[in-house]
């Protein structure tokens, strides 16, 4: 069994210009499922929206910090299967690197790293990971892939567990 690292809040804050997948209402009914490894946790559904605002926070276990996080994003349908909407995915490796150093040390407000928009990632704009009131953030702007249009915010804050070494 992999030993748990630590916990990756994700904190979904909301979606940017979503694909219209309801035609007749020019909208969409969209909610978020993000995956690691066997883990599988989703957000609610935003009804009647194409600009969503979930602000829901989700917990990911963190026992390999090679695996990414991956995104889709669903249009919910009553009667049919629903509707995808796109996907993302990003690597955890440089922020749980960063999460477990001992930064009691580093000023308030350090950003840590830079990530940076690359063709081989799903960023919009570069992404700082910050150590700042005593934690480990992120700020993440996504580009959906495998749709036309969409972006997803996202905020990551790590949780150390006690008695787990660094």
């Amino acid at each position: 069994m992999e030993c748990l690292l630590g916990l990756l809040k994700v904190r979904v804050v909301r979606g940017v210009h979503l694909a219209i997948c309801d035609p007749l209402t020019q909208s969409s009914d969209p909610y978020v499922v993000l995956r690691l490894g066997q883990q599988k946790v989703k957000s609610s559904i935003k009804y009647h929206t194409i600009n969503p605002e979930w602000n829901e926070e989700l917990t990911l276990s963190i026992t390999n910090m090679m695996h990414p996080v991956k995104i889709e994003l669903f249009d919910h349908d009553t009667f049919t299967k629903d509707d995808s909407m796109g996907d993302a995915e990003f690597c955890i490796l440089d922020f749980v690197e960063i999460a477990k150093r001992d930064l009691s040390d580093v000023p308030d407000g350090t950003v840590m790293k830079t990530i940076h928009p690359e063709k081989d990632n799903c960023f919009a704009t570069e992404s700082h990971i910050t150590w700042k009131d005593g934690k480990v953030s992120q700020d993440i702007v996504l580009k959906l892939r495998n749709t036309e249009t969409g972006e997803l915010v996202l905020h990551l804050h790590w949780v150390s567990i006690p008695g787990v070494a660094r």
